[in-house]
């Protein structure tokens, strides 16, 4: 044979120069297709997928017992008694059953002393809606149960089930062919012999692709036949959007994939500076990738997970998961009951190289704290639980280079956090703006978004950051300025104007928890106008989350709330404006070179989320991203 016949490697390309180098050459639109929810598991989510309705769907007994009038059980004492009459006075109720006006309230039939004649004895009070699961208390209709990209767990099906979802949109999985080549493969174990050798590698290609999330193809080995060899290959790019040729790649005399490659399409790149792998090569044919991968099997393996998963991942819009387990410090007290072991769903993150983790709220019946969460603590029996700041082991639900990546949120809740969270990687804890500024203290978050308003000035959030940071270098990242008003049912029929009208007899008004921005606004506009807050029916009960509250209004548990207006269009009821306020983002100076920042500040300035936003409806957007440092 001639010198110049034999192949010779033009390339020895660092393997994330040729990375780059290939990945700009591929282009395709990516594909979706539409599946059955009870067919979703494994595919991965094209777009965020948002609850049709909530769950659980009408109020409902959180326990076996006996449901009454909380109004009757004012006062009920061990000295002061209460003595029931079925069917007058309270019925019996099992878990699940739905709650039946005028009663509003369960007591645990464990707490029920039996008398004669269908009587009972109470000894302790009940008070509105104890032991009772709320519409929308596990999902809220219109909030998202879980967004792009994401690889749909048995958990999540039982919760787009919940939501209302019949069918998602999934990435459709490549088709991937395999063609091994040369004439000493045979795929009949039986009929190896010297000089022969098994098909193995498709097998293990076979397998990966199908793992990662491919659709396979096996093609018979193909000998070492430059007409044959071409042949295969077209008739293999007809049929694949992916095309793997294993073996050939090489330089020896019968080693032809990189001239057919070359004949029919492009080579971008052959010989890689990788041990083992060096053969490699990196071609399109037809405007789909072709690889050309190294026979030797362990070659083959890293070939395959540097280059080949790396595109099925691109395709079907995945991230690569790993599970482990680490240890973290906990962010808030978690107080556990002697009893039993508990199992805490928590969400994780990384901030000045600690792991912090962060408990979600919800009981036993929260599906959505499993779907949202990172990990899992476990807070052994014959304990009263961990206090904030101790250290923890979490088994991890997500792999810990993907947490490391994740900017951890501690704050205020806005609907546009699900925006961000799907444009980014990002952990939400909502605990109010004074959870989020006492959080940020203890070097717990990345961000805290805030809207405090200083009742003295009536400037938005400064103050504060100057109050609790007096010595230390601070920054605001403007967010939207949005807008809070009395959220209440179609065509305000109590005609709630301002804050004097709830305090009207016929108004039952839901509140949001201590230390978030909406209660002092509320408490603001309370003083001002010298209105005793004991005198607001339903002041002292309290909700996480604008969407909770808007849901107490649209199910008839409440008659008014101080909310977003986002979250009164989101579930179609109206909305009384007060006033705009500034939902901005506090942050340590230091972070402000951090990558996770600098992308989130990225995200907040883009079009697609000034657009998303805009459907959102209630927010205005001037200076979103600008930096104030303090």
């Amino acid at each position: 044979m001639k010198k110049e016949e034999r192949n010779v490697y033009i390339d020895n390309i660092d393997v994330g120069k040729a990375k780059e180098l290939y990945f700009k050459k591929i282009y395709r639109n990516i594909d979706w297709e539409e599946v059955d929810t009870v067919d979703a598991l494994g595919r991965i989510t094209y777009e965020a997928v948002y609850a049709k309705k909530s769950s659980p769907h009408y109020n409902a007994a959180a326990m076996d017992g006996i449901l009454v009038k909380s109004k009757d059980m004012v006062g009920v004492t061990e000295s002061t008694p209460k003595i029931l009459e079925e069917g007058k006075d309270y019925k019996y109720i099992n878990t699940g059953n739905p709650i039946e006006p005028p009663f509003d309230a369960v007591i645990m039939i464990e707490e029920v002393i039996n008398l004669d004649d269908g009587k009972i004895k109470i000894i302790k009070s009940a008070y509105p809606w104890q032991h009772i699961r709320p519409i929308g208390e596990d999902i809220v209709a219109t909030e998202m149960i879980i967004p792009s990209k994401h690889k749909i767990r048995p958990i999540d099906l039982g919760a787009l089930v919940c939501g209302g979802i019949e069918k998602v949109r999934v990435y459709k999985k490549p088709n991937i062919g395999i063609v091994p080549t040369g004439s000493e493969i045979v795929e009949d174990i039986n009929t190896v012999d010297v000089g022969k050798i098994s098909d193995s590698n498709s097998l293990v290609f076979e397998g990966l692709i199908k793992e990662y999330g491919g659709v396979p193809k096996r093609y018979r080995p193909v000998k070492d036949d430059y007409d044959i060899l071409k042949r295969e290959i077209l008739k293999c790019s007809e049929e694949n959007d992916i095309i793997l040729i294993n073996a050939g790649s090489s330089a020896g005399t019968k080693d032809f994939t990189v001239k057919i490659i070359k004949e029919i399409g492009e080579v971008v790149v052959h010989g890689i500076a990788l041990k083992p792998g060096k053969p490699t090569i990196l071609g399109i044919i037809n405007n789909k990738p072709i690889i050309g991968i190294p026979g030797y099997p362990v070659s083959s393996y890293l070939v395959f997970e540097t280059f080949v998963k790396p595109i099925i991942y691109k395709y079907t819009g995945q991230e690569e998961e790993k599970e482990e387990i680490e240890q973290a410090i906990i962010s808030k007290r978690i107080v556990s009951s002697f009893k039993n072991k508990e199992l805490v769903r928590v969400n994780l993150g990384v901030v000045k190289d600690r792991l912090i983790a962060t408990p979600l709220t919800g009981g036993a019946g929260v599906t959505m704290s499993l779907v949202k969460a990172d990990g899992i603590v476990t807070i052994p029996r014959n304990t009263e639980g961990v206090e904030g700041g101790e250290t923890v082991d979490v088994k991890l639900l997500k792999p810990i280079s993907k947490i490391k990546d994740t900017l951890v949120s501690i704050g205020s809740h806005d609907l546009i956090m699900d925006v961000i969270s799907d444009m980014t990687k990002l952990s939400s804890g909502h605990v109010g703006s004074m959870g989020g500024i006492l959080a940020m203290k203890r070097g717990e978050c990345h961000i805290a978004p805030i809207h405090l308003l200083d009742i003295e000035t009536g400037e938005y959030n400064i103050s504060y950051v100057k109050k609790y940071f007096p010595n230390e270098k601070m920054a605001i990242i403007k967010g939207v300025k949005r807008i809070q008003g009395f959220i209440v049912n179609k065509g305000n029929p109590h005609n709630i104007k301002d804050f004097n009208d709830l305090i009207k007899d016929n108004i039952t008004f839901i509140n949001r928890q201590k230390g978030s921005g909406t209660r002092i606004l509320l408490d603001y506009n309370l003083k001002k106008l010298n209105i005793n807050p004991d005198r607001i029916k339903g002041y002292d009960r309290e909700m996480n989350t604008h969407m909770a509250v808007s849901m107490a209004v649209k199910t008839g548990g409440a008659d008014a709330a101080l909310g977003v207006l986002s979250s009164a269009k989101a579930l179609d009821l109206d909305f009384v404006e007060v006033t705009y306020e500034e939902y901005d983002f506090l942050t340590s100076f230091e972070y402000l070179h951090d990558k996770k920042i600098m992308n989130f500040i990225d995200v907040i300035k883009s079009q697609e989320f000034k657009s998303k936003i805009k459907e959102l409806g209630g927010y205005e957007i001037s200076n979103i991203g600008e930096v104030i440092s303090l």
